[in-house]
């Protein structure tokens, strides 16, 4: 899809739709029309757009995709594939799907996190990211990498996470072979930066992990947290701005 995109755009037809209305009965007679199907056709085809956007929207959906859609020689319109994502947000209204989770399918290290409510993606880059707020650690993302430094992760533990659940996160991110540094970015609020800092160190003591820290922290109770992690015999080194960290992290030797 993205090569059409860009090759050949008209061939991509979107329809706007009312979520208070939905998708009706004229929008799926004219993206039928659009995809040039034959009257022989045309009104089963309509039937599976309408069938695609309940799905979408009765199971709170975040992608419902079908590829390929076909006719067969009958003149049957047949989804022979389907991709669907599920907002996982939403899961507490759809406990019955749950039954289809397949853990063996998932990223060991997301599965694990997911079960300990932590937001985490694995990426492709050697760099662990530790940070709290999702916006926060988007930009520590960007930042990072426009410093020539390649994020391992998006992890976001969350504003009111304990030692205990900050030491699962930064688990994780050591378990992930190709981290050979770790960037934390905390902004102390309701997740206080001393609390932040228990966590850190006892990870690195339970794992005995030698990789690399560099810190920035700033908010709620700064100065206890750097006094943990500067006492701790942990390998830190501290930045006062996002920009100094993720130049500290493209200086560290790997």
């Amino acid at each position: 899809i993205e090569e059409v995109a860009v090759n050949n755009p008209e061939d991509i037809h979107t329809e706007p739709v009312d979520p208070l209305s939905g998708l009706m009965p004229f929008q799926t007679r004219r993206l039928v029309r659009h995809l040039g199907l034959q009257p022989a056709v045309a009104g089963d085809a309509a039937k599976v757009l309408s069938a695609l956007y309940r799905v979408f929207v009765d199971n709170d959906c975040t992608l419902v995709e079908i590829n390929p859609l076909i006719i067969t020689g009958d003149n049957r319109v047949v989804a022979l594939d389907a991709k669907i994502n599920l907002d996982d947000d939403s899961m507490f209204r759809h406990a019955d799907l749950l039954a289809y989770r397949d853990v063996n399918q998932e990223d060991p290290l997301e599965a694990q996190a997911s079960d300990l409510d932590i937001a985490y993606v694995n990426l492709d880059g050697d760099v662990g990211c530790l940070v709290n707020g999702a916006g926060l650690a988007m930009a520590t993302l960007d930042v990072t990498n426009a410093a020539g430094a390649a994020p391992a992760n998006f992890l976001d533990v969350g504003g009111g996470a304990t030692p205990e659940k900050v030491a699962s996160a930064v688990k994780i991110i050591l378990s992930d072979l190709k981290v050979k540094r770790v960037l934390v970015n905390i902004f102390g609020g309701i997740l206080r930066c001393d609390i932040a800092a228990e966590g850190i160190v006892l990870a690195y003591k339970e794992t005995g992990s030698a990789v690399p820290l560099v810190v920035r922290m700033l908010g709620t109770n700064v100065v206890e947290g750097k006094e943990i992690l500067g006492t701790s015999g942990l390998p830190v080194v501290f930045a006062e701005t996002l920009t100094e960290a993720a130049d500290a992290i493209k200086q560290l030797k790997v």
